[in-house]
């Protein structure tokens, strides 16, 4: 769960990052779980933080906990962006441990980190009226050092001139955590800082371009006080608290931790690729001034979310191959059909009536007759689609 409030101090970086401020900065920081060569101070720098502490914190369902899972989203978002030279991407910690260069500042620097946020908090609460939260929503309190943990790297990211700050987080809700149900609602959500946050202004298109790249795909969250998509909020620690972050922030919620294409181990490790992939291309989307994005523009899945070769031959295929279809089936406006909602559908790997009627509509459209869903001529046009190469 994204939230945390600190029992002392509330949310967790911020970020300022427009292509003509990078060549002004300082040295950006080494990789703190990889230690490489300084890159080029041209370079993008983007700090990655997966939600939670490595042994504690986040949401759960049954044996499936965020704080875990949020890793691989990180990893992955790493591994897009280091591969494509114009970034250099940090990770602020695995599923056991922070990143080394994060544990040592944290034990040597934790007095500085104190007097930091207390300065940090008195000072804007001199100048800027309280209790903003546009969100409207109830964030978790968290323990008083784990709350100081999210301001140290807000204080690390500032003192290394990191250029953004993503934080991956899974969604989920009181009633459904407490209960280890699977609930009511679905869908991602963007946070960003709110206007009486100095990082704002820098942080929001950033957060609109990912936003627009996600919901191409993805359904928004239909949680009433998220169900814009898109949201502010002063009080995450992430969205930099009381004007501690220089650099603009944005937080993602990707999706509950309940929904079918998490808790399945098969189309979850692709889905998991496909929201690091997606975010990616939002960044992209940003930094090139991409406009007119649709769910197929710079969009590959094939490359770099699955390698789709066999057919689905019935409704008890590979979840991969159905996740597949499904997002080919995305990719050309089919899914989900007419009158169903991306919430009503969801990407899960599993076929139900929304697949079966998205297919049909696709075959309809394109004059494949004589064939039901697991025909070889639809599989055929719908790879062709999911490689994009039409």
């Amino acid at each position: 769960m994204k939230k945390i409030l600190a029992v002392i101090a509330v949310i967790i970086l911020g970020g300022i990052g427009y292509a003509a401020a990078h060549t002004q900065k300082g040295n950006p920081v080494q990789n703190p779980a990889q230690v490489e060569a300084t890159p080029s101070a041209q370079k993008i720098s983007v700090f990655i933080v997966p939600g939670h502490e490595p042994d504690n914190g986040g949401t759960n369902y049954k044996n499936l906990y965020e704080r875990n899972l949020v890793v691989p989203i990180a990893d992955d978002l790493q591994n897009l962006l280091d591969a494509n030279g114009r970034y250099a991407a940090t990770v602020a910690r695995d599923a056991n441990a922070w990143a080394p260069t994060l544990a040592a500042y944290f034990q040597n620097d934790w007095n500085a980190i104190v007097a930091w946020e207390q300065a940090a908090k008195a000072a804007f609460m001199r100048t800027t009226p309280q209790n903003v939260n546009a969100s409207g929503e109830n964030h978790n309190n968290a323990a008083v050092d784990d709350a100081l943990r999210l301001y140290g790297m807000t204080k690390w990211a500032d003192e290394n001139n990191i250029d953004l700050m993503v934080h991956v987080h899974l969604n989920n809700y009181p009633e459904a955590m407490a209960k280890g149900i699977v609930g009511k609602y679905s869908g991602f959500v963007v946070y960003m800082p709110a206007s009486n946050l100095k990082n704002s202004a820098a942080a929001k298109p950033i957060a609109q371009a990912v936003f627009d790249r996600l919901s191409l795909y993805n359904p928004v969250s239909n949680l009433p006080v998220e169900s814009a998509g898109l949201e502010e909020d002063s009080q995450l620690i992430a969205m930099g608290a009381y004007d501690t972050a220089d650099m603009p922030s944005i937080l993602v919620e990707y999706e509950y931790i309940y929904e079918p294409q998490i808790v399945n181990p098969a189309t979850r490790a692709i889905a998991f690729k496909d929201f690091a992939y997606q975010t990616y291309l939002g960044l992209e989307d940003f930094y090139n001034h991409r406009a007119n994005v649709t769910a197929t523009s710079s969009y590959d899945p094939a490359d770099h979310v699955y390698d789709w070769q066999n057919r689905v031959t019935n409704a008890n295929a590979d979840p991969r191959d159905i996740y597949a279809m499904q997002t080919a089936l995305i990719m050309d406006g089919d899914y989900p059909p007419k009158g169903k909602t991306r919430n009503d559908c969801p990407h899960s790997g599993t076929i139900g009536a929304c697949t079966e009627t998205a297919v049909a509509a696709f075959q309809q459209k394109n004059g494949i007759t004589g064939e039901n869903a697991f025909g070889e001529r639809t599989f055929e046009a719908l790879k062709k689609i999911y490689e994009n190469k039409s």
